[in-house]
Order: structure tokens, then C-alpha cells, then sequence
């Protein structure tokens, strides 16, 4: 069972219009995230340099995916949206210089608020969720195998 999904999301004209339509490959990812309980999500928005960079374009693009995720399941304000560039690595492990207008990430834990900037401090802001470790083991079992002369 993951911890947290991140779900990269393309920037570009065309490319994010694609993923979030009806059958686009965004919704059905955090679809299936949500329903194979995973809880904690990064929206990460990706190849923002085909975009120059645009603050608009990132917005417009959390307004949207909000919408959509919350419908899913999760809660937009307990989730990190982060401009990225993977081809030039702005925004992932350190500040871009790229986008001055980027003010960072909020996101709302019961731990209180966490605030970051980069796609490394919204993986390092997850949350481990509590696990029964004082429970007996549980193990699910496929199917047996029986093997004549083992055993």
C-alpha cells in the first residue's frame, strides 16, 4: 500500500486537456489512487517550460484539477500543486529561478499547516499513516500450491 500518490500532470496546450477529459489518463489515475486507498496526494505540474513559464497556465490548471480531485475524493487544500520542469529540473529538488511568481505550496495536515516550495519538500511533507503494528500479521494468501515428494 503506497503512502501518497504524486500525479504528473503535462502543462502544455493540448496535453493537459487531453489527461483531464472524460476518459483522459489524469482522472483514471487519481480515480485509481483514491480507490485503492491511497490518501495523501501531490499534483505535480510538469513541463511548465512549454508554457513559459506561465503563472496563468498553472492556475488554470489548479483550478480545474481542484475541482476534479475533490469530486474524486480528496480534499484541494491537503494537497501540494508544484510547477515543475523535468526536463530542466526547476522546481524539484531546488527553487527555480524560472518562476518568481511561485510563492510555494500549502497544505493543510492534522498536524497543522505545512508550507514548501519544491516537489522534495512535498514528498518529505507526507505523512507516514498510522499502521496497526501491534496487531498479529496479516497475509493474503493467492492460492496453495501442492507439490508432490516436497514436503
Amino acid at each position: 500500500q503506497a503512502d501518497c500518490a504524486i500525479l504528473i500532470i503535462a502543462g502544455g496546450t493540448g496535453e493537459f486537456e487531453a489527461g483531464i477529459s472524460k476518459d483522459g489518463q489524469t482522472r483514471e489515475h487519481a480515480l485509481l489512487a483514491f480507490t485503492l486507498g491511497v490518501r495523501q496526494l501531490i499534483v505535480a505540474v510538469n513541463k511548465m517550460d512549454t508554457t513559459k513559464w506561465s503563472e496563468d497556465r498553472f492556475n488554470e490548471i489548479i483550478k480545474e484539477t481542484s475541482t476534479f480531485i475533490k469530486k474524486v475524493g480528496y480534499n484541494p487544500k491537503a494537497v501540494p500543486f508544484v510547477p515543475i520542469s523535468g526536463w530542466h529540473g526547476d522546481n524539484m529538488l531546488e527553487e527555480s529561478p524560472n518562476m518568481p511568481w511561485y510563492k510555494g505550496w500549502t497544505k493543510e495536515q492534522k498536524s497543522g499547516a505545512v508550507k514548501g516550495r519544491t516537489l522534495l519538500d512535498a514528498i518529505d511533507a507526507i505523512e507516514p499513516p498510522s499502521r496497526p503494528s501491534d496487531k498479529p500479521l496479516r497475509l493474503p494468501l493467492q492460492d496453495v500450491y501442492k507439490i508432490g515428494g516436497i514436503g
